[in-house]
């Protein structure tokens, strides 16, 4: 920790006698939002207060108050609800929220466009469902990422109970989140509501993930802490533990980065949920809490480095630190499709842009979904991608899941071009705060620009990430795509490219401000050389690297801005 004096975050933890604060008022109150320290307390409890920035303007000339509403978030460790948790939370959405479910980057739910009067009953109902909001959001551990693909086998099962142990062991014993949405029955704060947190919780988020050696699904290497599962010849044989990922950066801030997480060492597997433990009390002792830019464990990492970090981990650890198993690059699927369970039974994923399960001309997906698992009651699991499996299908069940689909206008995975099938976009606009462009709502024209243009190309089923984001927080994870547009400013965005479906490298920044509509014609050269001169299977990414001979993998990029790659002069013509 550093000797500067304390953000005002921090002292807005201190002061709320662990996370209640002035939200039971508030909520009691006929004001339409909360103000002061509450803005962040919220947070912990699963929720942002937001606004409908379109509106904005307006209301303001008008003299009237912003049109505030509220994102929920349910926290799902590694993506896993029931048929009937999932209907539940298709009937919150309709009664209470905009009637849209978006699926998050961190396999979790959100709810958007919550007002305040509807807040309270909102967090109840997902409760009632079995479900929590608590570290979805907030200074703790975020929720954990497990592969979701229910293939049967005792690895995935592993990885599944590996992210709810860890989901349960990190999550704030506080009794504010029962007193303030279910029971109401106030206590009084002590110190031991929170063994672990204390009462400043964390310098800032702490993300994890629990991933396979024969399946990157999770982006391991982009979050705080990564349990990578070693299995060589069908056995488990231990954890890789990684540490210090993380993607968000600023602008013009040549100080933050985004890093990818390195090995720390070799775990065994009844270690697992303590070696993540004490990487988060590292960083809760040590973290930055001055500096809210610099308050994440890379950060700490990169000041320490990685042998001080080791010696500081075995000094409190109750187990020996091996050596990290060595790897070849890490496989990835997205688990879209016809895929069977080891049980004989089926699963099947289904595409969702952006994450946003909703009812739209042409496109009913939500209704689609619902009478799904309505009729069929199978299980559900959340992917990193944004995507939706339905799981426990008997063979029969795949034409019916395929047949309500295709009624509602809701593209099979078999006739998604690569581009759009691994495309992800955050929210942004109307509803962030933190954004400065636009994402979910403008990448659906951008991606069908792109397919032109690929399947002029012949690259319609070539391998390729796009990811755009409306600020430089990464929470589409763009900076290990092949190309990525991340937002500088209104209608400006910043071009990366050279990642890749294997997130084992990050992007090079290769155009900056360029205008929304431009985005396509930014690139066209690359793409047009990649048509011309790419080998066999080759992805966007792996021919920038080979074209700029930057083979070595990177683990950081700063966030200062890097004079623009040019390529050769001439574009080559398909």
């Amino acid at each position: 920790m550093t000797g500067a004096p304390e953000s005002k975050v921090e002292l807005a933890k201190r002061r709320s006698r662990h996370l209640r604060g002035t939200i039971a008022e508030t909520l009691a109150s006929d004001h339409t939002h909360f103000g002061h320290d509450d803005l962040q307390l919220l947070k912990f409890h699963g929720t942002y207060q937001q606004d409908d920035r379109d509106a904005r303007r307006a209301l303001e000339a008008a003299g009237l108050e912003k049109a505030y509403a509220f994102m929920v978030r349910v926290a799902i460790p590694a993506g896993a609800v029931t048929a009937g948790q999932y209907l539940e939370l298709d009937r919150i959405a309709a009664e209470h929220g905009n009637g849209t479910l978006r699926v998050t980057t961190r396999q979790g739910f959100q709810f958007h466009g919550v007002l305040k009067g509807n807040l309270r009953s909102t967090i109840a109902a997902i409760n009632d469902a079995l479900l929590t909001t608590i570290s979805a959001c907030g200074d703790v551990q975020r929720n954990v990422m497990g592969c979701a693909a229910p293939l049967g086998d005792a690895d995935h099962a592993l990885v599944r109970q590996v992210a709810e142990a860890l989901a349960v062991q990190l999550r704030p014993g506080s009794r504010a989140y029962h007193e303030i949405w279910l029971d109401g029955e106030k206590q009084l704060s002590s110190a031991e509501e929170e063994p672990f947190y204390g009462d400043h919780y964390l310098p800032r988020k702490f993300k994890a993930a629990v991933g396979l050696s024969t399946d990157n699904c999770v982006d391991i290497r982009a979050h705080d802490v990564g349990l990578l599962a070693i299995v060589h010849d069908g056995r488990l044989e231990g954890f890789n533990l990684l540490v210090g990922g993380g993607l968000g950066m600023t602008h013009n801030k040549g100080d933050t980065t985004a890093r990818l997480a390195e090995p720390l060492g070799f775990v065994p597997v009844e270690h697992g949920v303590e070696a993540v433990r004490l990487v988060a009390s590292i960083f809760r002792d040590h973290g930055n809490r001055s500096d809210r830019r610099h308050a994440r464990l890379k950060y700490l990492l990169g000041e320490w480095g990685t042998p001080r970090f080791r010696e500081e981990f075995e000094r409190r650890a109750s187990f020996t630190l091996g050596p990290a198993v060595e790897l070849a690059a890490l496989p990835f699927h997205d688990h879209l499709g016809r895929h069977r369970q080891s049980d004989g039974r089926w699963f099947y994923g289904v595409f969702i842009q952006s994450g946003r399960i909703v009812d739209a001309a042409g496109h009913a997906l939500r209704t689609a979904l619902r009478e799904i698992v309505a009729r069929l009651r199978p299980g559900i699991r959340l992917t990193g991608q944004q995507n939706l499996l339905l799981t426990d299908l008997e063979s029969g069940d795949l034409d019916t899941v395929e047949r309500i689909l295709t009624a509602h206008g809701v593209t099979l995975p078999a006739a998604l071009s690569a581009a759009r099938r691994y495309s992800m976009a955050c929210p942004a606009l109307p509803t962030c705060g933190l954004a400065v462009a636009e994402s979910e709502r403008a990448i659906p024209g951008i991606l069908e620009r792109f397919e032109a243009e690929l399947e002029g190309l012949g690259l319609r089923d070539a391998p390729l990430t796009i990811r755009m984001t409306g600020c430089p927080n990464g929470c589409a994870r763009p900076y290990t795509a092949d190309l990525a547009f991340v937002g500088r400013s209104l209608g400006l965005y910043n071009v990366y490219v050279g990642g890749g479906l294997a997130g084992d490298r990050l992007a090079d920044l290769y155009r900056a401000d360029v205008p929304l509509e431009e985005l396509l014609e930014s690139v066209r050269p690359l793409l047009q050389r990649w048509a011309a001169e790419r080998a066999a299977d080759e992805g966007l990414g792996d021919f920038y690297q080979r074209l700029m001979g930057l083979r070595a993998r990177r683990t950081v990029v700063t966030g200062r801005e890097l004079p623009t790659v040019d390529l050769l002069p001439e574009a080559v013509a398909p």
